[in-house]
């Protein structure tokens, strides 16, 4: 990895984040996929340093949470008895988004349990300054987690979603058509027109664009939990301060007062030198 040029290094992550594989990229650059996978872990596990110093601190007003699915090693189904659940199956990605700024001030990666959850907001909690609303699914977990890292000092509420049931035949591969939406106040006093999960899941359909591997009907996957964690830091680094927002005409980070200006690719590859 030391020694390939920096343009190269730069080309190689910004295929990465835009969505590319380990195997395209490497016909692409004619790097091997082992110099662009260790390239790729250094820079994100950089990148995780990085966002865990500088989303403190902060003023959200509006966070929206919602969790990600995506498998390591193998899907649920094939895991056996033998295997350790803690490095492969079933992973999701619990993300928090500012519903104002889009900035993600925090995620963590972990089963969908209650510990998780917990650690997931209680997280979130440790970066806040003020009085937030909170949106959230229907997931129970949510509502113990909020409790124990806010008290009574959060607006919550819960938007639960009806769907149809699941398609069959052809069309089956086609997300349920959603077919009832009920607000649910969980605490505090929220603004009821604010209780909504759009921007989070408009967040999971960005990562499963720019991330290979939580594409979903695909043979895309990861391998290793360090390696999911590595291409999710690097994700929410260049969705955070490098990509800007074309509904803000700014990065997240920016519009939120975290930094004063757009970073580089170049400036985050610079971060595991």
């Amino acid at each position: 990895m030391n020694k390939l040029k920096p343009e190269k290094q730069e080309a190689i992550i910004r295929a990465l984040v835009e969505g590319s594989s380990i195997r395209s990229v490497e016909r692409m650059t004619e790097v091997h996929r082992d110099t662009i996978m260790r390239l790729s872990v250094n820079v994100g596990n950089a990148c995780e340093i990085l966002q865990k110093q500088m989303m403190r601190g902060l003023t959200c007003e509006r966070i929206e949470l919602d969790e990600v699915w995506c498998y390591v090693g193998k899907k649920q189904r094939h895991v056996r008895d033998t295997d350790d659940e803690s490095l492969v199956g079933h992973f999701w990605t619990w993300v928090a988004i500012d519903a104002d700024t889009k900035l993600v001030p925090t995620y963590i990666i972990g089963k969908r349990d209650a510990a998780t959850a917990q650690a997931f907001v209680s997280d979130l909690a440790s970066r806040l300054t003020n009085r937030v609303q909170l949106s959230s699914d229907k997931l129970p977990h949510y509502i113990e987690a909020v409790e124990a890292a806010f008290g009574a000092d959060v607006d919550y509420g819960q938007l639960v979603k009806s769907y149809e049931a699941e398609p069959m035949g052809p069309g089956r591969y086609s997300p349920p058509e959603v077919v009832g939406v009920e607000k649910r106040l969980v605490a505090g006093r929220p603004n009821w027109k604010s209780i909504s999960t759009s921007y989070v899941e408009r967040q999971n359909l960005t990562m499963r664009m720019s991330m290979r591997r939580f594409t979903r009907l695909t043979n895309a996957f990861s391998k290793k939990v360090e390696n999911l964690r590595a291409a999710v830091a690097l994700h929410f680094a260049y969705y955070n301060l490098v990509r800007i927002h074309r509904t803000l005409n700014a990065t997240p980070a920016v519009a939120a007062g975290v930094t004063n200006r757009q970073w580089s690719i170049g400036e985050l590859i610079q971060l595991a030198n």
